[in-house]
């Protein structure tokens, strides 16, 4: 299994380029949630910042393709992104410190 990661300090993000395109490969506008300058949502306000959200599960097959494809040119402001494999079926999770990110086999915790 593939999963995005972001490599550096500062947190994940996409460029506009990579969620324009998998816009474009899904067909989805509204595609991860994301929020670009000049899109219309919330009832028909514009957006007027540079960018806004993904929720996008990191092993998205979108994702990784876009990832993929774009490489350097698919990181957003403070971003590396990585893609990370792991054997399937493992329960994993995504830690962080300070943004910078790794995947871990998830375990029981008390």
């Amino acid at each position: 299994m593939k999963i995005v990661v972001n490599r550096c300090y500062g947190g994940f993000s996409l460029s506009r380029k990579a969620v324009l395109l998998a816009r474009k490969i899904t067909g989805n506008p509204k595609w991860g949630g994301a929020i670009l300058k000049g899109d219309i949502y919330n009832s028909g306000k514009i957006c007027d910042g540079d960018y806004g959200f993904v929720e996008v599960e990191r092993s998205d097959k979108i994702l990784v393709e876009v990832v993929e494809k774009l490489g350097e040119k698919a990181n957003g402001r403070c971003a590396d992104l990585e893609i990370v494999e792991i054997p399937d079926g493992v329960n994993f999770e995504i830690e962080q410190y300070d943004g910078k990110e790794w995947v871990s086999e998830r375990h029981r915790r008390w």
